[in-house]
């Protein structure tokens, strides 16, 4: 099922398998000025997916057939699009659970349009993948720490050998934050606010786990890690030093 909305702003994937709920979605997606595209399904979705460019999927987490985790995960590993998963469990270990498999922001139901949207924007603001203000490649400023290339504008990290890392939004804003404040020690609190600003209260009891991921990702022993450092009682650093690419 396939539903446009506008010809402007974001274009929102929804997945959820109550036809109220989504057409709660897209009224409100629709005021908001953004385009929504709504499936019932994760078969559904992912027919979407191959033929819209769509920017973020807000996806519920409990649906017959294959549900919103499963789904989130097979996504993660092959792409960077956003997203926000929905769901009626209150549990934080769901939340948490969210978080490590890749979903970049949490909204629980019963929730208003007006916090969706607002949620949508925060997360494309950290920079998600196709973005409307995303730069062109040729106004990037390359980086490079240990054996990576980074180029935050683009959402790119590769490896020497090219082999691209794949990250989600939040990841990429934490290690932004990390490259730009390196080596400083930051605080939980100051990594919430730079890599989540006006949204840090749905994730902030979860920080540690995201950098667990992230240095999974990018550590070669994520238990002995070289690139963040914790410094007991203050935070975390990144020890990397960064240059920027001049190539």
């Amino acid at each position: 099922m396939y539903h446009g909305v506008m010809d402007s702003g974001f274009q929102v994937l929804a997945v959820d398998d109550d036809a109220e709920i989504l057409r709660f979605v897209g009224g409100g997606l629709e005021r908001a000025g953004m385009r929504a595209h709504l499936a019932r399904s994760v078969s559904e979705a992912e027919d979407i997916l191959r033929v819209e460019a769509i920017d973020i999927i807000v996806l519920d987490l409990m649906m017959p057939g294959e549900d919103g985790l499963s789904f989130c995960k097979r996504h993660r590993a092959t792409s960077a699009i956003p997203v926000i998963m929905l769901t009626a469990l209150a549990d934080d270990v769901d939340r948490i659970v969210g978080l490590e498999i890749g979903a970049d922001d949490y909204l629980g139901k019963p929730f208003n349009t007006r916090e969706l949207v607002a949620r949508i924007k925060a997360v494309m603001r950290r920079g998600a993948v196709g973005g409307k203000d995303a730069v062109a490649p040729s106004q990037s400023q390359a980086l490079r720490f240990g054996s990576y290339r980074f180029v935050p504008e683009e959402m790119s990290l590769t490896r020497s050998d090219g082999e691209p890392v794949h990250l989600t939004s939040g990841e990429f804003a934490l290690l932004k934050a990390f490259v730009d404040n390196a080596p400083r020690i930051l605080s939980r609190d100051a990594l919430l606010d730079l890599s989540r600003g006006e949204n840090t209260h749905a994730f902030d009891r979860s920080i540690d786990s995201q950098i667990s991921r992230l240095r999974s990702k990018i550590e070669d022993d994520p238990r002995e890690p070289t690139l963040i450092k914790t410094v007991r009682n203050l935070g975390y650093a990144f020890s990397a030093k960064v240059i920027r690419d001049g190539g």
